[in-house]
């Protein structure tokens, strides 16, 4: 199994402002959405804004009338009171509305970007070369797919209108300060330098413990895929230790990173919140001196008072938000790294008639590595008959299974050819040119869904009788006809509801129904009971009349009929032939098979 335990997590987003610009051009497509999304929340902010100011002057005719009655001149004007409380409350209304509206437009924006990314996502996926698989997990992958595009859809639903509403609040609040009085404002101003100090610090700190919590979070998801899928072997080899010793080690670097990053942002409230009390006590002294100079009213020291704790938890807030744009820019950049990964090469649909292809193949000269520096195949050559069975046989890292990765254009050659009927296989559109091929190997791929919709994966149009014409053909019909839902029972994920043997069939079927001109077989019986091992060489024996076929060979017994043997070892090609001529000429192929045969015994 693969692990993840050597990365290095990364200090800081790499690069802020290319993130930020592409991800900027998927929203640019929503942009007459985001300019309602912007109207409506400053419109909703400044009725908010607008309502301290009221509620100020319901407290100033209070004290007023309170005044009024204690000289006798008069009393509380409830009627007045009563008029700026109703424009209060339709204020507060108008505000909600506004809100609503706002964000009922921006949860459908980021939902479609989200939408949009995933597909992209799923497309590359497709897209990718076998190498970048070979360098990471499952789970890192899929944590790119649902955690971080998760966390940057939520990030854009809070974040903009948070933005947005945040900034236009502290520009009405500072006019509205300024209204009621200036040098009151410039004693409230002086906490923004104090605040910013805070802030500043606190969001560098934080930043590579969202970077890293996003990447840990995908290595974690990674070795819990690992470790579920494989259980079994896991219990097998008493391995529950190392399993859980692995998580423990994973899980506290997320745990780490996670609790100082949300530490590092729910600090930030209290800090603000005991500065912003430190500017309430110098507000209250100041304005009561206001006060007495006749310079202001009772009820803008209320006013005002509460200006100042919405500017300061407009500050915090919008530091908190910053922290979550930090967590969604390291989500992206993750994001717009995968979707940047090389690409297999997009080769042209060329004018290779493919139903003129007969299967005769031929290496020229292949050299190949998966490390440009550690060339593994050498200088490989040889010529296929069309209906020719080609048994590939060697020791273990010997270059069987890479020889057939090269042949589908899974992996490229470093040099020489491999031509399919004269054309060079580079030549091929790949889907074209993998159309050609089927493949049944040893470890057998059902996916979640009906028999019959694992059986047409290689040919989706295929009609109700030609998927009974293959099941026939790979004797697996009568025991489809034996389950309880028959053709529509449905697999569970891991197909673990039938057997080994009964998977092996139902791929030979999906096979034999997508009709390829060249077959690989990688040998698939080793692991069944005789009588299912019989009817599975059966079903491959009809599978490959008349079909180019290459068999990777582990038990040589069962290749003994093969047209031809290549037997390979370090990536070369050491010997040709029949199984009687290699055993004739008593070399590396006689050793091998004789070694196996005493082992048997």
């Amino acid at each position: 199994m693969k692990k993840s335990m050597n990365h290095q997590p990364p200090e800081k987003i790499k690069d802020m402002k290319g993130t930020l610009k592409k991800l900027l051009s998927y929203l640019k497509e929503y942009k007459v959405g985001i300019f309602f999304v912007i109207l409506f929340t400053i419109g909703s902010t400044v009725f908010n804004i607008v309502g301290p100011k009221i509620l100020g002057n319901i407290t100033t005719e209070i004290f007023n009338g309170l005044i009024r009655k204690i000289s006798n001149t008069g009393g509380i004007d409830f009627n007045k009171i009563g008029q700026i409380s109703l424009i209060l409350v339709i204020l507060y209304f108008i505000s909600l509305i506004f809100s609503f509206i706002q964000g009922y437009i921006m949860s459908g924006i980021s939902n479609k970007v989200s939408y949009k990314l995933r597909k992209e996502l799923s497309e590359k996926v497709n897209r990718l070369p076998m190498k970048y698989f070979d360098s990471k997990t499952h789970g890192e992958v899929l944590s790119i797919i649902t955690n971080d595009v998760d966390t940057l859809s939520q990030s854009l639903t809070q974040s903009v209108t948070q933005i947005i509403s945040g900034i236009a609040t502290i520009i009405g609040i500072f006019i509205m300060m300024i209204s009621i009085n200036i040098s009151m404002t410039i004693a409230a101003l002086l906490i923004i330098p104090i605040c910013m100090f805070f802030v500043t610090k606190i969001m560098k700190k934080s930043q590579k413990y969202f970077s890293m919590q996003q990447e840990y979070l995908g290595h974690l998801n990674g070795h819990i895929e690992e470790i579920y899928g494989g259980h079994d072997i896991v219990k097998a080899f008493n391995g529950e230790e190392k399993a859980i010793n692995d998580f423990n080690h994973l899980n506290q670097i997320l745990y780490d990173s996670a609790w100082k990053s949300q530490f590092l942002s729910t600090m930030m409230h209290p800090i603000m919140q005991f500065i912003g009390n430190l500017g309430y006590v110098v507000i209250s002294i100041l304005g009561g001196y206001m006060v007495i100079k006749d310079k202001i009213q009772v009820g803008d020291i209320l006013s005002f008072t509460q200006y100042v704790r919405n500017f300061t938890n407009q500050i915090t807030q919008l530091a908190q938000v910053m922290n979550m744009v930090q967590s969604a820019i390291a989500s992206s950049e993750r994001v717009f790294e995968f979707l940047a990964e090389e690409e297999e090469e997009d080769t042209q649909k060329g004018d290779i008639d493919l139903d003129s292809i007969q299967g005769n193949i031929e290496f020229k000269n292949v050299q190949f590595g998966y490390n440009e520096n550690k060339i593994i195949i050498h200088d490989f050559s040889s010529k296929v008959k069309k209906g020719q069975k080609i048994a590939i046989v060697g020791p273990t890292g010997a270059g069987k299974s890479t020889m057939i990765k090269l042949l589908m254009r899974f992996y490229d050659v470093n040099s020489g050819e491999i031509l399919i009927d004269g054309h060079n296989i580079q030549d091929f559109d790949r889907q074209e040119l993998r159309s050609l091929f089927g493949m049944v190997l040893q470890d057998t791929w059902l996916f979640n869904g009906t028999i019959k919709e694992n059986i047409c994966y290689g040919k989706l149009d295929a009609t109700e009788n030609e998927i009974k014409d293959a099941c026939k053909a790979a004797s697996v019909d009568h025991f489809i006809k034996t389950l309880p839902d028959g053709y529509n029972m449905v697999l569970n994920e891991e197909a673990d509801n039938i057997s080994g043997g009964q998977k092996q069939l139902l791929t030979i079927a999906r096979v034999i129904l997508a009709n390829p001109r060249i077959l690989i077989l990688d040998e698939a019986t080793s692991s069944v009971d005789t009588r299912t091992e019989i009817l599975i060489q059966e079903a491959m024996d009809k599978l490959m009349e008349g079909r180019t076929s290459f068999i990777i060979a582990h038990r040589l017994s069962t290749i003994k009929n093969a047209d031809l043997i290549l037997v390979m070892n370090d990536g070369d090609i050491v010997e040709t032939g029949s199984h009687d001529e290699l055993l004739k000429k008593n070399g590396f192929y006689a050793n091998l098979y004789n070694s196996q045969f005493e082992v048997e015994e």
